[in-house]
């Protein structure tokens, strides 16, 4: 692909580093946890929700900021700023000596991967509107691939240590930021700056498009309830690995490594087939579907070659988001179409910070009580409660005429 700028391939690069240094510190977690907290993996499974959650709620209320900042400085030194803070955060904990050290550090990277944002908005400085899908829908592409990426490098690199993933993981992003110190040219013109003012640097009423969605409502709520359940997968799956089949981060990294490959792979392949095929909202429903079958069936299953058979399955939930985007798009008006979709990411940020706690807490107690699956029991759920909600109440209507207000 042929990129407008020179600025979009470092933007894309930033995003690719971002997660692989996410994904490279998750299988160390519940090893890292339990030697700081001197607590077992029950206990240890509560405190990284409580963590997650931490990360969430950083990210939430930073988002907003940083793209005032953006607006007002340029997209350039936020970004870099935010490389370096990302450094500094792997490197605190790499050296943590306390489980306290390392809630600091979540927040930090909480308030630095708010930049998602910046990213998005220097893409949308350079690229003419009618290519800028294609050019997010590889923001979207490095994500997956640097989830593929991050777990099998944390699960190789544990071997040299607890602490290794996260040097790597600040090596990377301080090369990032120097990188970008660099290369990345400013994408924001002067005259199209403003001035920042923290009345604009607030949620409040970030929900407010919401109800500008007509009868989009159930739709939106199965949104939220795919989003909740979505989120068992970075918030528990290491420590339930650990848990059920006494795996080390070696093999923990490799079963993330799978998953975020065969994801990468359907999205590639076959989501524009299916959506061709059976049209959004059926495309949606087989997503759901699947992935509520693979989340329960994790709820029960005893073998550790059951998590890749039936995670074969379980990748056809890649579907769900551009089928439910699709669905939730034609069903909106085109006045409320970009208001809409602030209001789908606040409501994802909320997700972001429940799904981690529900979750969490869901694997401790029922680990404590004899059952670890519960916290898959309960995203499976949630899961076929969407899918539910959809085959119920979700109809293709086109909207020809403005949504009610």
């Amino acid at each position: 692909m042929k990129f407008e700028h020179r600025a979009v391939p470092i933007v894309l690069i930033a995003v690719l580093i971002d997660v692989i240094g996410f994904g490279i510190v998750m299988p160390v977690l519940p090893a890292l946890v339990t030697e700081l907290g001197h607590v077992g993996l029950d206990e240890a499974t509560r405190i990284a929700g409580w963590m997650l959650a931490a990360f969430a709620i950083a990210g939430f209320f930073a988002g907003p900021v940083l793209g005032n900042l953006g607006d007002r400085y340029g997209r350039r030194p936020v970004l870099i700023l935010s490389m370096i803070a990302f450094a500094i955060d792997y490197a605190l904990m790499a050296a943590a000596p306390s489980l306290l050290w390392l809630f600091v550090g979540r927040v930090i990277a909480g308030i630095a991967g708010a930049t998602f944002g910046p990213a998005s908005a220097v893409i949308a400085d350079v690229t003419p509107p009618e290519k800028r899908s294609a050019v997010f829908g590889m923001i979207g592409a490095a994500f997956g691939v640097g989830f593929i990426l991050g777990p099998a490098l944390g699960g190789i690199s544990a071997g040299l240590g607890l602490r290794a993933p996260f040097l790597i993981a600040a090596i990377c992003a301080a090369l990032n930021a120097v990188v970008m110190f660099f290369l990345l040219p400013e994408t924001l013109a002067k005259e199209n700056r403003r001035p920042f003012r923290w009345s604009d640097a607030h949620i409040i009423g970030a929900f407010r498009p919401l109800f500008h969605a007509g009868n989009a409502g159930p739709l939106l709520l199965a949104w939220f309830f795919w989003q909740l359940a979505g989120t068992v997968y970075p918030s528990t799956w290491s420590f339930w690995a650990a848990i059920r089949f006494g795996w080390d981060a070696t093999a923990i990294g490799w079963s993330l490594a799978y998953v975020g490959f065969l994801t990468v792979l359907v999205q590639a392949l076959l989501t524009g087939r299916v959506i061709k095929r059976f049209g959004e909202r059926g495309a949606a429903l087989i997503a759901l579907s699947c992935a509520s079958f693979t989340l329960l069936s994790y709820a029960f299953i005893q073998q550790g070659w059951q998590v890749y058979a039936f995670f074969l399955v379980g990748a056809f939930g890649a579907f769900a988001y551009p089928a439910l985007n699709g669905t939730l798009s034609n069903m909106v008006d085109a006045s409320h179409q970009g208001a809409l979709q602030g209001g789908v990411s606040s409501m994802n940020n909320v997700a972001a910070i429940l799904g981690p706690l529900i979750a969490t807490q869901a694997l401790a107690a029922g680990s404590h009580h004899g059952f670890d699956g519960a916290a898959f029991l309960v995203a499976g759920t949630l899961m076929a409660l969407a899918a539910l909600i959809i085959a119920l109440f979700v109809h293709m209507r086109r909207t020809s005429e403005p949504a009610p207000e």
